[in-house]
């Protein structure tokens, strides 16, 4: 049987439909006016009824993405420092081979301006700025710019590197300000937008979606940090450090913060409660204190508990493969006063059990300065009862 090129199109139309490609699409490629079998063959009666699109999308209707960005965008800023920093002794214009042709070490300044720029967000209709501490340590001053053009000078108010959180003042009145959501709520799928000044380029839109929550500072790469990080395959570059991210409705869930450089769709942020109750206190009091007990400790695993097992000098002995091993302790510590040794499991804080060093650092994060603050630990399988009075975190 030899089919007409119409009646082929009705053919493939007919098989394009149970493939899952619409209606529409295919009647596009397909032209019906153009054949003259009846309605009903190249449309049967079922389908007339479904939803297919017979119009074109309107194009003044935006998607979530665009929404949120336009909603967001005006409050997101640029943030430009500038800082001091001290020049090495051993410089390559003082090295042996250009002495040889300049006779002499050539007076160099002992410090050089060193340049960044970074984003940040309004929080407040009166220039209230929430960035990254990285993004400002060492300033005191920042040039702010907002989408619209206007440049404002920045006072940095106050600088928080354990957590990597720092508040920025402008004087400015009726700014447009961010919608704070909730980072606790957050389910690994959902929608994430960041929005920032990546490698310069500002207002700068990626979308992705949470990847994990609860990532530790060591995970991420940031030891030195007391955060329990969201993961975001959302694009995150330099200069996105400090933007916001948001979820689907706009509102913001973070602060873009960190990127893992050994691999691609891997951007942390800072949980957006974590952040606030961070930038209340700087706003207030110009800076945060945290509690400090001085422990250095690990997540035990059996592969840990061998490779320390065949160590030598090891100060102790273990007696199990899990739990939050204390490797060391600080001279002069909380930790050190209250009795607490090396070789020592902690079990529990605060009544808490814990099962990692991320859970220990979490539990001693929420606990008060000064406040006895009770540990069970194990030490050579007997359980003891320890309490620690936490100081505040000492200045590096």
């Amino acid at each position: 049987m030899n089919l007409t090129i119409q009646q082929l199109g009705v053919a493939s139309l007919l098989l394009c439909l149970g493939g899952g490609l619409g209606l529409a699409g295919s009647r596009y490629l397909f032209s019906p006016t153009t054949s003259t079998l009846p309605e009903s063959a190249i449309v049967p009666a079922t389908l007339k009824s479904l939803p297919f699109p017979t119009t074109a999308t309107d194009p003044n209707e935006v998607n979530f993405i665009a929404k949120a960005a336009q909603k967001v965008g005006p409050a997101v800023v640029r943030i430009d420092a500038a800082r001091e920093v001290a020049n090495e002794d051993e410089t390559p214009l003082n090295q042996p081979f250009f002495k040889r042709f300049f006779g002499k070490e050539l007076p160099l300044p002992k410090q050089h301006l060193e340049r960044g720029t970074g984003s940040g967000f309004i929080l407040s209709a009166d220039g209230r700025l929430l960035t990254n501490a990285h993004v400002v340590e060492g300033s005191a001053q920042v040039k702010v710019t907002l989408k619209d053009g206007k440049v404002y000078s920045g006072k940095v108010v106050g600088v928080d590197s354990v957590t990597d959180v720092a508040v920025v003042k402008i004087e400015a009145s009726n700014l447009p300000k961010v919608t704070i959501g909730r980072s606790e709520t957050l389910l690994p799928g959902e929608w994430a937008i960041a929005i920032g000044n990546p490698m310069g380029l500002d207002n700068t839109v990626t979308v992705g979606i949470i990847s994990a929550l609860g990532r530790s500072s060591s995970e991420v790469g940031v030891p030195d940090k007391r955060v329990r990080f969201i993961q975001t395959d959302a694009a995150i570059n330099p200069g996105n450090s400090g933007g916001p991210l948001l979820n689907a409705k706009g509102e913001v869930i973070g602060i873009n913060t960190a990127i893992r450089a050994d691999g691609q769709g891997l951007g942390f942020a800072i949980p957006i409660q974590t952040a606030e109750r961070v930038a209340e206190q700087l706003f207030s009091r110009g800076k945060i204190e945290h509690p400090y007990l001085g422990i250095h400790m690990v997540t035990l695993t059996p592969d840990l508990k061998q490779e320390l097992d065949q160590q030598e000098n090891l100060p102790f002995k273990l007696t199990q493969d899990s739990g939050v091993l204390i490797v060391a302790v600080a001279k002069n510590s909380p930790a050190a006063r209250a009795g607490l040794k090396a070789g020592d499991i902690i079990v529990s804080v605060g009544k808490n059990r814990v099962v990692t060093a991320a859970d220990v650092q979490e539990q001693v994060e929420g606990s008060k300065i000064g406040n006895p603050l009770e540990l069970e630990i194990k030490r050579q399988q007997t359980s003891q009862a320890i309490a620690v009075n936490p100081a505040p975190f000492p200045k590096q």
